[in-house]
């Protein structure tokens, strides 16, 4: 085989007069330098451990304080109060003898400087810590600051003067809290109230009582002991519980896809989007590595979020398992796995510890597409395990995939950095009908042919024919935003830093020793062969009843709605709201993701966006009521859909609290008729924003037409939709719709109809108003409140 070959670093043959070793000093040399490279990854995750370990002070710090207490002493000042002569009292017998009086009294002023040094440590990550478990900030009207606030936000910014690496707020975010059950239960109520008839409203509110006043306070025990002893007392049990406990399909029910650029592709050949591509993403590793990006914000603010999630963003594979899944995380890789027309390829990335230059990539991806070799027995669509129920696939790889030929096989692509899948279809705005491919281009990043992605990979890179690209991504591991800063790091880097030549090649040499890229070998038995079958018909199935609807909302964008004084945020949900209730002629419960990693290692949280006032509002406009009431209806509407997302993401959300007192009374072995209904309520709208987190990477001045297509997600019930929304600059909206075919009363293309004239409705009503404004107060979208 060709790589073991490559593999090998010396040879030996027997010959008479004894062993004749024949040394490949270039293959030793690469050695050499492999062990250098890794040996300065460990000096630099020393380094940035000490760094992020001290933080918010510096290393540099306790030269300060050492010299400072020296400098004391030397004027004949004790500034411990005797702790320095005790530390001296308790010197090992062996300095008491090899050094003087004199030096016995300096190294008890270095111990007593090192350790006051620590305590100012710790309290100011104490300090820091207090500082940003306070928010209020957010819930405070626009342009009112308090007096606490005014106090507060120099404090954090002194304590977040230096500069941090990835990880340095890690040990200072709060827990998240754990609500009081009665607040729940409250907040529940009213969010269901305007879904359910007075008789329902009436069982369900008796069901909430006595869950309150009996088995809830039980269950609420064990949640705050897991709150005193756990970082957070929800994110282990929903990454769990919600994602690797499933046994269904996670193509289209659970991954995720992010698209390329919606007018531009920098370049047309394939081979070389997918080089600068690849060194992207691996350029972005290198800084996650290093720590070298700047830890996330809220947007306008110096307030951090958690970093958590970045840890296993390479490198990451989720394992089937009978009963659940597991994610495995393994140390950095030095290569990628490939697919192209049913094969399977290795591609290293690194030549003795040097990362290829987007050139060489683009070489070693042109010799796969070159390979006309066939695909081996059963590898073509080797890739519909991952895509169909999760327990066959478990009963093959430990079957079949645990030993041999195999084994070194899956490895290679579950170690991988990421997987790249090389399509041979053309995808994005093209022909006749550009806005109508883009359907076509969604369904193919969702959930493409349900072979020729790996879903299981952290995620996967799929490169067009035409020079298209897009990701999708698996969901355990991490939330839509971390993988959307990665993309638009990637999307950026590929066209404004690395760029093409003229004729759209990439840029740098080639070295012409460079190995073949590595086919991967199988032993495809045919029990696994009708396993795959069968797992394909599951996905193919689950493929084709997928409607995906994609377009771009142009009439305006958050420019316009800005200057109606409404967050923007606001306005699109309750268009959305509107659409579904002429849509479907009514409400539904209603999913809007926000994030909660204002706490450590936090992930979402659910905005129950269908109020009482978007309710109220609707019915008026519906109804015929007068511009001036719709007007005051919107606003109060808006207004509570704002209070409702700060909540959220301050820790005082509804469903994962009650998502985790379900958990304990599971483990207790114990039935709640109230829990049991409130998490088998059908979210039949579910939808989520795509953040735009890196605006500074895009010149969008000089180059309007970089707008990025955002990304999206399939359907969460059956009878439902999905929807996620991403605002790009000031006059753009990008929405991806997805429903399921076999449903009679949906149809993302109606949807899609419904939502733009809810919008330009909307819009309408509020440009009406002689005051051109709703309201001077609280119409910031809470993560674009400014606190410079």
């Amino acid at each position: 085989m060709a790589e073991a070959h490559q593999a090998v670093a010396f040879q030996f043959t027997i010959t008479p007069e004894g062993i004749d070793l024949q040394l490949s000093y270039q293959a030793l040399n690469q050695i050499y330098l492999s062990g250098v490279r890794s040996w300065k990854k460990r000096v630099s995750r020393v380094r940035n451990s000490l760094i992020k370990g001290v933080y918010p002070a510096s290393p540099s710090s306790w030269l300060f304080v050492a010299i400072g207490i020296l400098a004391t002493m030397y004027m004949q000042s004790d500034p411990s109060m005797g702790l320095i002569t005790k530390i001296q009292q308790h010197l090992p017998l062996s300095l008491h003898m090899s050094l003087s009086a004199q030096g016995q009294t300096m190294v008890s002023a270095l111990v007593f400087s090192t350790l006051l040094w620590l305590s100012l440590i710790l309290a100011l990550r104490f300090c820091l810590k207090l500082l940003l478990s306070y928010h209020q900030w957010m819930f405070e009207k626009h342009g009112r600051m308090s007096n606490t606030t005014k106090v507060w936000v120099p404090l954090v910014r002194l304590l977040s003067s230096r500069k941090p690496l990835l990880y340095s707020y890690q040990s200072s975010l709060p827990h998240l809290p754990v609500p009081a059950i009665q607040d729940t239960v409250s907040r529940y109520l009213e969010s269901v109230r305007p879904l359910l008839t007075d008789p329902e409203f009436k069982r369900m509110s008796d069901l909430a009582n006595e869950f309150e006043s009996n088995l809830g306070n039980r269950l609420q025990r064990y949640l705050k002991l897991k709150a005193l002893w756990a970082t957070n007392y929800v994110s282990d049990w929903w990454e769990e519980y919600v994602y690797l406990r499933s046994r269904g399909p996670i193509m289209v029910n659970s991954n995720y896809y992010g698209m390329d650029f919606l007018y531009v592709t920098p370049t047309s050949v394939q081979a070389a989007r997918a080089g600068n591509t690849i060194t992207a993403l691996l350029l972005y590793r290198r800084k996650v590595n290093r720590e070298e990006l700047k830890p996330s914000r809220v947007p306008g603010t110096v307030i951090p979020l958690c970093a958590a999630q970045c840890e296993r963003m390479f490198n990451t594979t989720r394992t089937p398992g009978v009963e659940t899944d597991v994610l495995q995380h393994w140390l950095d890789s030095e290569f990628v796995a490939v697919y192209h027309r049913g094969r399977y390829f290795r591609l290293w990335v690194y030549r003795a510890g040097r990362l290829l230059s987007p050139r060489e990539i683009e070489d070693q991806i042109q010799r796969i597409l070159d390979d006309a070799s066939p695909p081996l027995p059963g590898e073509e669509k080797l890739g519909a395990l991952t895509a169909g129920d999760r327990i066959p696939w478990a009963q093959m790889r430990k079957q079949y995939f645990s030993s041999g030929v195999n084994k070194r096989s899956l490895d290679t692509i579950e170690r991988a950095a990421f997987f790249v899948t090389l399509d041979d279809e053309e995808q994005g705005m093209r022909g006749d009908d550009p806005e109508g491919n883009l359907d076509s281009y969604a369904k193919s990043l969702l959930h493409g042919k349900c072979y020729d992605r790996w879903f299981d990979k952290s995620f996967s890179v799929v490169i067009y024919k035409n020079g298209k690209s897009g990701l999708n991504a698996e969901h355990s591991w991490a939330d839509a935003p971390t993988v959307a800063h990665l993309w638009e790091y990637t999307l950026a880097t590929d066209a404004f830093q690395l760029g093409y030549t003229e004729d759209g090649h990439c840029k740098g040499d080639v070295e012409p020793s460079l190995p073949q890229p590595q086919r991967l070998v199988w032993n495809i038995p045919a029990e696994v062969q009708a396993q795959v079958s069968s797992s394909l018909a599951v996905a193919q199935a689950l493929a084709d009843d997928v409607d995906c609807h994609v377009f771009p909302f142009r009439e305006f964008g958050k420019g316009r709605i800005k200057k109606c004084r409404v967050s923007p945020d606001a306005f699109i949900q309750i268009s959305l709201q509107l659409a579904y209730y002429r849509d479907r002629g009514g409400f539904c419960l209603t999913y809007e993701a926000s994030m909660t990693r204002l706490f450590r290692e936090g992930r979402t949280e659910t905005v129950r966006s269908c109020s009482n006032e978007s309710c109220a509002f609707i019915k008026a406009l519906e109804s015929g009521e007068t511009e001036e009431e719709c007007r005051r209806l919107f606003q109060l509407a808006s207004e509570r859909h704002q209070n409702l997302y700060r909540m959220a993401m301050t820790g005082a959300g509804i469903d994962r609290h009650l998502f985790c007192l379900y958990v304990v009374s599971k483990y207790l072995g114990v039935e709640s008729p109230f829990l049991k209904e409130v998490l088998s309520e059908p979210w039949r709208l579910s939808t989520s924003q795509t953040p735009v987190q890196q605006m500074n990477l895009f010149d969008l001045k000089n180059h309007p037409d970089f707008i990025s297509l955002g990304g999206g997600f399939g359907p969460v019930a059956d009878d439902g939709y999905g929807v996620s929304y991403i605002i790009v600059g000031e006059d753009m909206v990008n929405f991806h719709v997805s429903s399921k075919y076999s449903c009679s009363q949906t149809d993302s293309h109606r949807f899609g109809v419904q939502i733009s004239k809810a919008m330009q409705d909307i819009m309408a009503l509020l440009s009406a108003d002689p005051k051109t404004s709703l309201s001077s107060k609280g119409t910031d979208h809470p993560q674009s409140k400014k606190l410079q």
